[in-house]
């Protein structure tokens, strides 16, 4: 069931880098504190400042793409600029482009972190906008 979840994300996060462009972070963390959702991190140079706007094309791609349930598993969607240290130190820790890196009791973000799939995590090689 949960890489289920990460395969329609991963298949998610491929469609939309191939319509949007390319993601410095793409990923799931399940938190310790809210043990029955996932937060979907994104960071992205194409997303800009408009979050308003990043946020509610996200939520039409998911309904439309993977269903509304799918919308259910999740608690956040939070946008991370791509220059942001810890996605830097995240992008230079695990390399993974339109896959799933399984990462289990960890630290991401000052957050303690039971269950993560990394699913896209580079340096973006478009200059990130500022």
């Amino acid at each position: 069931m949960i890489n289920n979840i990460a395969s329609r994300f991963a298949g998610l996060e491929s469609r939309i880098a191939q319509e949007k462009g390319e993601f410095a972070l793409f990923a799931l963390f399940l938190r310790e504190d809210v043990p029955d959702r996932w937060d979907l991190i994104v960071s992205a140079p194409w997303v800009g400042t408009d979050r308003e706007a990043a946020l509610n094309y996200f939520v039409e791609e998911i309904k439309s793409v993977l269903g509304s349930q799918d919308l259910t598993v999740l608690s956040r969607i939070v946008f991370i600029d791509p220059s942001d240290p810890a996605v830097e130190n995240l992008n230079r820790a695990i390399h993974v482009e339109h896959g799933t890196a399984e990462v289990r009791d960890s630290n991401f973000f000052g957050l303690p972190i039971k269950h993560a799939f990394i699913i896209t995590s580079k340096r973006p090689s478009s200059p990130v906008a500022t």
